[in-house]
């Protein structure tokens, strides 16, 4: 069991580059299946989930060499379409394989993913858009297994997804790009990820048009070729270091992210008291903090919303600022679980369904806690930097999945933080 040892309260300071998305290379990854050949990934972070991928890539058939932080991807020959049940366990993501596999293969085999605990998050959309395509889907017990139906191959189709799942946008979409004909997905995921995976799909040479809309066509091809593709910044992980310093005061450079993929939480941080510098075309946020957070009111919703995955980190900071926060959980109703471990550091913290009510209060107190899951750990890290004291974090494995080193880039950052 990691533990994560944070000194606080803490002033922070300095420039740091951003890791790439997890949220958008493990789905690049899925779609390195699709191609009877290489396909290269470059800025790829150095986090478990990618790691977990990589070695069901390896399992069922791929060549995967990694240098540095570019990964090659050799999927010539496939040995297997069963997803081996000890890696979908541990991320949720693995779901998205059966897109590839059935476009690849005809077929895929699966367990029901697992992932963090922070709600039902059920897959219904996702065969539902499967079938749609013209798989067959038998579901026993905790196993899923697909197979085309017309010959060995997927069709197109057009089809409203009932709610813009971003899984199921990428399951659409890995499925769709060598079916028959044409597909149109209406209510797609708008989220930088899935525009980063279309055009990731593209380069690859699919055909895919309406780019960052909620209608997307796609065009079947036979085949795909060798591509090279580099992912972006991770919009969560700048987050939640813009988070830090709401929490801790300072100010600091972020470099490798692009401003416009956060929108929103930028506009609440200045709304909260932050002085904020965005730079496209560097791809850079400046940002300045040097009172307490005030009080704010929002909801998370899909893109271009507030996104879910940084809900934890504000109720962090919010919890150590000025004056009352309403925050409404609409996406997964398992996130507010964070709160229990905040309260112990002193966080005043109120549920009520999917609404939490915070009353800011600086500065935390230390205590030990747990990170219970991937963004509520950081999270717990964000609120440890506003603690007087050592505040001890534990079971940090969920945090691993998703920041290369929160620690390494903490310090990077002025703070005192190691683990432990």
């Amino acid at each position: 069991m990691s533990r994560i040892h944070v000194y606080g309260p803490a002033r922070l300071s300095g420039e740091l580059s951003i890791q790439g998305s997890k949220n958008a290379v493990l789905p690049m990854m899925a779609a390195a299946l699709l191609h009877k050949g290489i396909t290269v990934l470059t800025n790829v972070p150095t986090i478990q989930d990618v790691d977990c991928m990589v070695s069901i890539l390896r399992y069922i058939g791929c060549r995967c060499n990694r240098r540095g932080s570019t990964l090659e991807i050799d999927a010539t020959f496939l040995r297997s379409v069963k997803i081996p049940d000890c890696y979908v366990s541990q991320m949720r993501s693995s779901v998205i394989l059966l897109g590839a596999l059935l476009g690849r293969a005809g077929e895929g085999d699966s367990s029901y993913p697992g992932g963090c605990l922070i709600g039902a998050r059920p897959i219904d959309i996702h065969l539902e858009v499967l079938r749609n395509l013209g798989a067959e889907i038998l579901e026993d017990g905790d196993r899923i297994s697909a197979k085309a139906a017309c010959g060995g191959k997927l069709c197109g189709a057009q089809f409203q997804l009932r709610y813009p799942s971003v899984g199921a946008t990428e399951q659409a979409l890995l499925a769709s790009v060598l079916a028959d004909g044409i597909t149109v997905v209406q209510g797609a995921a708008r989220e930088p990820e899935i525009c980063q995976l279309c055009q990731c799909l593209n380069r690859m040479g699919a055909i895919i048009r309406g780019v960052g809309t909620d209608t997307l066509t796609i065009k079947g091809v036979e085949k795909l070729h060798d591509s090279r593709f580099d992912v972006r910044g991770d919009r969560i992980v700048a987050g939640t270091y813009l988070a830090a310093v709401m929490a801790a005061s300072g100010s600091i450079l972020l470099k490798d992210i692009t401003p416009s993929d956060l929108t929103v939480p930028l506009d609440l941080m200045e709304q909260a008291g932050a002085c904020i510098i965005r730079d496209e075309v560097k791809e850079q946020i400046a940002i300045s903090m040097e009172s307490h957070p005030v009080g704010l009111q929002f909801e998370t919703e899909p893109y271009p919303g507030f996104p879910t995955d940084l809900q934890s980190p504000f109720m962090a900071f919010l919890a150590a600022g000025e004056g009352e926060s309403l925050i409404r959980e609409q996406v997964f109703e398992g996130r507010f679980a964070t709160a229990e471990e905040l309260k112990r550091m002193g966080g005043v913290i109120r549920i009520n369904g999917r609404e939490a009510y915070v009353t800011g209060h600086y500065p935390l107190k230390n205590a030990k806690v747990k990170a219970r899951v991937l963004r509520g750990g950081a999270a717990l890290v964000v609120a440890a930097l506003a603690a007087e004291g050592e505040t001890v974090i534990e079971d940090c494995r969920h945090i691993e999945r998703g920041y290369e080193d929160i620690c390494r880039d903490l310090r990077v950052l002025n703070a005192d933080v190691r683990w432990g």
